[in-house]
């Protein structure tokens, strides 16, 4: 870290606090909160989420599970009905587990050691150290995109974020410049700082206290830095959900395997990228392997389209009325009422919310 001058170090860390102290307005119902429980549940519910969609969330579970033994002691399946639209359902799962340990190992106490607290299922250096700076002012320095995409800036890093040689760079230089004593203040502003100021994108440069001695604005590389070595190729895929009713019944089955959406319900799916429309998919034989009786077709939707990280995903619901059982033990047969209580990816439930009459 010799190459960072210490001089830019303490101009910094100087005027981050400063800013924080002084400018920084940004609100957030876990800001400043010293509960582990609370922070570790919205620092697993913001992975991967923005934070205006993880907002109602979190406070629908804190009023839900108030403790951590709360937590422990729901059902899953509720849980996973909570937890619906909110995406990557493995943190769920995660987070019971995680709930259930504590409460049992350790009488719903939470750990309060970093290596302790890195130990728990779904917690990464990350959360980790944001629960050990936050909750017990424990010295480590949290470092997400926003910390590095606002250390790349201002002392010119030039290697990508994203190799590990860049990671460990932010993650060694944010631990250099973290003031010991002010761990927790320091570790929410900077992060504040990339959410607000030094953003991804139309960063407020002009208004920066950093501006004097940032790198990427006097060398007019804002649009460059951070830098990246891999651009994310996105698949998309063709998901066709076949509704099938008989006598006021739907069939559905638990997702499996180790593809998105595990342990979440769905309506009879055919996935077929090569196929261009739902007429194609009904005379296929991967439906006639699954339809096995006779039925009457009753809608096709119009093609709804959910972005995930790395992949599009395109579904179609097709509509049927079955004049026999399914003969396919695949799938289980359910009412109507059971449907509006579990948990499906968004794609589906946003689908089901606007077509009540199912």
């Amino acid at each position: 870290m010799d190459h960072f001058p210490s001089k830019w170090q303490a101009f910094f860390v100087k005027n981050l606090l400063k800013w924080n102290e002084i400018s920084n307005f940004r609100s957030m119902p876990w800001k400043f909160e010293k509960d582990p429980y609370k922070i570790w549940l919205s620092e697993i519910m913001l992975q991967q989420t923005r934070v205006e969609q993880g907002l109602d969330y979190y406070i629908k579970f804190l009023k839900a599970y108030p403790t951590i033994k709360d937590l422990a002691n729901s059902p899953e399946n509720k849980l996973f009905k909570m937890w619906e639209g909110l995406g990557y359902y493995s943190r769920c799962k995660n987070l019971h587990a995680t709930a259930k340990q504590i409460s049992v190992e350790r009488n719903g106490i939470f750990p309060q050691t970093h290596a302790e607290i890195l130990s728990l299922k779904g917690v990464g250096p990350y959360t980790a150290a944001a629960i050990a700076s936050f909750a017990f002012d424990l010295p480590h320095a949290v470092v997400d995109g926003n910390v590095m995409r606002v250390l790349s800036r201002f002392f010119g890093i030039d290697i990508p974020i994203d190799s590990i040689q860049g990671k460990k760079m932010s993650s060694d230089l944010a631990q250099m410049l973290l003031p010991k004593k002010q761990s927790a203040q320091f570790n929410q502003a900077i992060m504040d700082f990339g959410a607000t100021i030094c953003k991804p994108k139309t960063p407020v440069c002009l208004d920066c206290v950093m501006q004097k001695n940032c790198f990427a604005y006097n060398q007019q590389l804002i649009d460059v830095l951070p830098l990246k070595s891999k651009r994310i190729v996105k698949k998309q895929r063709r998901f066709f959900y076949i509704i099938a009713k008989y006598q006021n019944h739907y069939y559905i089955r638990i997702r499996n395997g180790k593809d998105i959406w595990q342990q979440l319900h769905e309506f009879i799916l055919i996935e077929n990228s090569n196929e261009s429309s739902a007429e194609s998919i009904i005379h296929s034989n991967d439906w006639k392997n699954i339809i096995d009786v006779p039925f009457d077709l009753l809608h096709i939707s119009n093609p709804i389209q959910q972005q995930l990280t790395h992949q599009t995903i395109i579904g179609t619901f097709i509509t049927i009325q079955l004049k026999a059982p399914l003969g396919n033990k695949a799938y289980t047969s359910i009412t109507k009422k059971q449907i509006h209580q579990l948990a499906f990816p968004k794609i589906i439930s946003t689908y089901i919310s606007s077509n009540l009459n199912l």
